[in-house]
């Protein structure tokens, strides 16, 4: 017999006598979720008086004076160089849109988590309850002194651009729009191995990005940063070029800095002799037009649950295929990225996460690959241990070549 679904809303879900069953009770989902995913732990023992007296009064004064005379003392004698924030507004949470601060809390959980887990990095999550520009900015910045760095996270675009343009520039610790940044960060390692697989240079390459928001804007940038032979992004209203005169000013940005060739259209008519195929907005691409992409391409269909062309389709035509999914080989996944990027960052206390940094964190992943290089291993798994140590030491010397480490 199946059981009932109850909304998690309702307020007969109470698991009490005389109410619905709880969720959890069929749900292994649920169940994990159960008092959220995460705690606060301390880190020194309190055992006795002496114990209380140093790690609370009169002993802590000593510090918070030091701390008031020497400001930088806060980063030895606190947590907040090894700390981060996980801020979002729940405007754009995964696949599922903007279902509020509250509703996103266990995505927030979840990367918190992932900090930990993979880079050694403890994260707070925090949920907004406002999505205004100015006051994401100024809620965010009065948080900054108790954190070695801002993660944003699951904000639309294109406010999401804004607020980390303006946070840069207001914060001297490293702010990072994952959903931008690690996206990029992980396609291009796995480009560059695809390329290196296949015999050719990125240079040699000609991409189509489906989707010009948070994801192929950043994605776009890192591969003309990179040295990509030409990359043009396409919306819903297609390929994206000066002449349009819809653009909002982020894509009239991205128009002047990609599509060299002039291509216009629809993305399908882009793809054709395309050697790439970076799927980040949904949707399906037509099998044909996957047929006309250039000998030997390579397909990144990274939409969730639903790639924009689904592996089987893609294999036909693809030298390389990778897609946002766990069940598929090449999961391009932010978690390969994000906790190794801010342990470098914190690790030399970086004033921000430069160009540098990111094109080296991608070049670390990719090398983690090594000769086990194929089809359908171009970038490691999450799992692999020797990812976030790779990630962080680059990173960690990127910071420091590029003048922006503290120590």
């Amino acid at each position: 017999m199946a059981a009932e679904i109850v909304n998690p809303r309702s307020d007969s879900d109470t698991g009490q006598d005389g109410g619905a069953e709880p969720l959890d009770s069929f749900d292994p989902a649920f169940a994990l979720h159960r008092g959220g995913k995460m705690a606060v732990q301390a880190t020194v023992p309190i055992r006795d008086k002496d114990d209380l007296s140093l790690a609370y009064t009169p002993g802590v004064a000593k510090v918070c004076s030091a701390i008031a005379e020497q400001p930088e003392l806060v980063h030895d004698y606190t947590w907040k160089s090894s700390v981060v924030a996980v801020v979002t507004d729940g405007t754009a949470v995964l696949g599922l849109g903007d279902i509020g601060p509250e509703a996103s809390l266990p995505v927030m959980e979840g990367k918190a988590i992932l900090f930990k887990q993979f880079g050694g990095v403890d994260a707070v999550p925090i949920a907004l309850d406002c999505t205004d520009v100015d006051e994401i900015v100024e809620t965010v910045v009065r948080l900054a002194p108790s954190f070695g760095g801002v993660n944003l996270e699951d904000i639309s675009a294109p406010r999401c651009f804004e607020i980390e343009k303006r946070l840069q520039e207001r914060l001297d610790i490293p702010i990072f729009h994952d959903d931008q940044h690690g996206t990029a960060v992980v396609t291009l390692a796995a480009l560059r191995n695809a390329a290196r697989l296949s015999g050719r240079e990125i240079g040699q390459l000609r991409a189509v990005i489906s989707g010009a928001g948070a994801a192929g804007v950043a994605i776009a940038k890192m591969l003309v940063e990179a040295g990509i032979g030409d990359v043009a992004l396409a919306d819903r209203k297609g390929v994206i070029s000066a002449g349009r005169a819809d653009l909002t000013d982020v894509k009239r940005e991205v128009a002047s800095f990609t599509n060299k060739a002039g291509l216009t259209g629809s993305l399908e008519d882009a793809l054709a002799g395309a050697d790439v195929f970076i799927g980040v907005s949904g949707g399906t691409v037509a099998e044909e037009a996957v047929a006309s992409m250039a000998e030997g391409a390579f397909v990144f269909a990274m939409a969730n649950p639903n790639p924009e062309v689904h592996p089987d389709v893609a294999h036909k035509y693809a030298a390389v295929v990778a897609t946002g999914r766990s069940d598929f080989p090449n999961q391009i996944n932010n978690v390969l990225a994000f906790p190794g990027i801010f342990a470098g960052a914190l690790q030399v206390r970086a004033s921000r996460i430069t160009e540098g940094m990111k094109i080296a964190a991608a070049e670390a992943l990719a090398s983690v690959v090594g000769d086990d290089l194929a089809a359908d291993y171009v970038i490691p798994s999450p799992f692999d241990e020797r990812v976030a140590p790779a990630v962080t030491a680059a990173v960690a010397a990127a910071a420091r070549a590029e003048g922006v480490a503290r120590r």
